[in-house]
């Protein structure tokens, strides 16, 4: 049994090696997969991160998101201008916390220590995991559904299959088995190596478009034109309607909580820091709103074909082959045009969650989980917490997506915070690889006690509007001022944060006002990173980490 378990565990722990190629030993903060990425991997162009935001906002979530808007009660055009004053504060935010990723190349998980200790910052980390995870699934399901229209599409007889499901689900027993088809199919393309994805990533963005486009003209045919639903009034007035419109201005903010919080995810791979701007200042939000602007399109189109406002496109699609409608050209239509929707689905699935669940859940226990068995691992999971039941209204989707932002806000507030306040652009890349007495971001045994109290303070004010939304009955007034959540968590955990550290002052905090970001020729280009009882850099033993540390502090004074 001894032999067995010792089998067992040499198989379970990551293998790594130093620059020579000799096998190097990990520990539960370092694994080659979140160490800076190497510069060999560093291949993402800003044409790459320009047409990476044109493909992430392709998916069918994005499409029905602003369209929930008009499901209830505002007009197409208010859904549209809410969702895209939203995606403009996202894709600033994006960039402001992207930036320590794109300059140094390190993941969220290993960003995080700079402010919540080495041990802290598993904190953030389960926290965004956890949301991946959730997303993951609820894009699955949104990709089954696009599945299932494909194949009854081909087999009518698939629409036979008795439901077993029950009214609470988004899906249905014969979707499941979809479900489960599509899982596996997303689960073998998890095996692509991420840097040699940008081919998929430009196919994406043009299979999308193209069925999205085909699918609005069809659905305006078949409408009888524009005229009739363009100027659809609204159907709340006065103070009800201004509060609604703030509620979906910030929920086009917080539906992105994760891309902001995990913005170095993306950001490492870039060639150079600045080739991720364009893309996400302005390919970021144009992309979304030319999304938005075709998913109120097509979901108004419904109401003059059905005579109801079908919000789900997905579901849309379904219902031009009910009864009669089930023509063989309505069917090729709707085959192709779902197919489209199941690739995008897949790499939206990849590309927004498995990649930062990957990094999340490796560097949770580093020892063990490289990204790709993170992948694996979100996988299961997404499929575990039963994401059927999150999308069967349109108020459903709408509580999911406001649900988890307080949490996600403070963590964005605190890491921006550090970063630019705190640090003055300035990291220590080894030192955040250890947790050795001497390290930089140590603080108290591994964990920054400002940064929880700034958490536990940023989340509190809006914690009963949280609970509101899991079925806790609260005021009016609390109800209101969560429509608020995501900035206030924000702007609290930033103040707080930089009063903390004001009064107790972290080591190494700049309080100049200089900045203090490496010079290009300064990058850490080194796959293997200092850490406890690790390995060495540029032949400088781990044991003179402090001399390291010490020298990088009085260094990045002179840049």
């Amino acid at each position: 049994m001894g032999y067995d378990l010792a089998w067992l565990h040499d198989r379970l722990v990551v293998k790594g090696v130093d620059h020579d190629g000799h096998p190097s030993p990990v520990d539960m903060l370092d694994n080659y997969s979140i160490r800076p990425t190497p510069k060999k991997d560093r291949t993402w162009t800003q044409l790459t991160y320009f047409v990476f935001w044109w493909s992430a906002t392709a998916n069918v979530s994005n499409l029905y998101s602003a369209s929930t808007g008009m499901a209830m009660g505002l007009t197409m055009w208010e859904a549209i201008a809410c969702s895209l004053g939203g995606q403009l504060l996202a894709g600033c935010l994006m960039a402001l916390n992207g930036r320590a990723g794109a300059m140094y190349h390190i993941p969220f998980p290993v960003l995080c220590r700079s402010s919540w200790g080495p041990w802290g910052a598993l904190w953030p980390t389960f926290n965004r995991a956890a949301m991946s995870i959730v997303w993951n699934g609820v894009n699955s399901v949104q990709g089954t559904q696009c599945l299932y229209v494909f194949l009854h599409a081909i087999f009518p007889s698939i629409a036979n299959i008795p439901n077993k499901m029950g009214s609470k689900s988004a899906l249905t027993s014969a979707q499941m088995i979809c479900f489960f088809i599509f899982w596996l199919i997303n689960c073998l393309f998890l095996i692509v190596p991420v840097p040699k994805m940008k081919s998929l990533i430009y196919i994406k963005v043009v299979v999308y478009f193209a069925a999205t486009f085909a699918m609005l003209g069809w659905t305006f045919s078949l409408a009888g034109g524009t005229a009739k639903y363009l100027n659809t009034p609204s159907t709340v007035h006065g103070t009800e309607k201004s509060y609604l419109i703030i509620k979906f201005l910030f929920l086009g903010l917080a539906t992105y909580g994760t891309f902001i919080s995990n913005a170095a995810d993306l950001q490492r791979y870039a060639r150079k820091p600045n080739d991720v701007l364009i893309g996400q200042i302005i390919s970021f939000p144009v992309a979304n709103l030319l999304i938005a602007v075709l998913g109120n399109l097509i979901a108004a189109s419904s109401k003059a074909i059905f005579g109801e406002l079908i919000w789900n496109p997905v579901v849309f699609l379904d219902r031009l082959m009910e009864g009669e409608r089930y023509t063989p050209r309505n069917r090729a239509a709707c085959a192709f045009i779902s197919l489209a929707f199941v690739y995008s689905s897949i790499f939206s699935n990849i590309f927004e969650n498995s990649i930062s669940a990957g990094n999340d859940i490796s560097a949770l226990m580093a020892r063990y989980i490289t990204v790709k068995r993170g992948f694996f691992i979100c996988a299961v999971l997404s499929y575990a917490v039963c994401p059927w039941y999150l999308l069967s209204t349109a108020e459903i989707f709408v509580t999911f997506l406001s649900s988890y932002q307080i949490f996600l806000s403070a963590i964005a507030g605190i890491l921006i915070c550090d970063y630019y306040l705190i640090r003055r652009g300035f990291l220590d890349i080894p030192a955040l690889y250890t947790a050795h007495s001497g390290s930089l971001y140590r603080y108290f045994y591994g964990f920054n006690p400002r940064a929880f109290a700034t958490y536990l303070l940023a989340v509190a004010p809006n914690f009963h509007g949280f609970l509101n939304q899991m079925g806790v009955q609260a005021p009016l007034g609390i109800q209101r001022l969560y429509y608020f959540a995501y900035p206030m968590g924000l702007c609290i955990a930033f103040g707080l944060y930089y009063l903390f550290c004001l009064a107790s002052a972290p080591v190494g905090m700049k309080r100049d006002a200089s900045w203090n970001e490496p010079g290009a020729e300064d990058h850490l280009d080194e796959d293997n990173v200092a850490r406890e009882g690790g390995i060495a850099i540029e032949g400088i033993a781990i044991e003179d980490i402090a001399i390291i540390e010490k020298e990088a502090m009085v260094a990045s004074k002179r840049v």
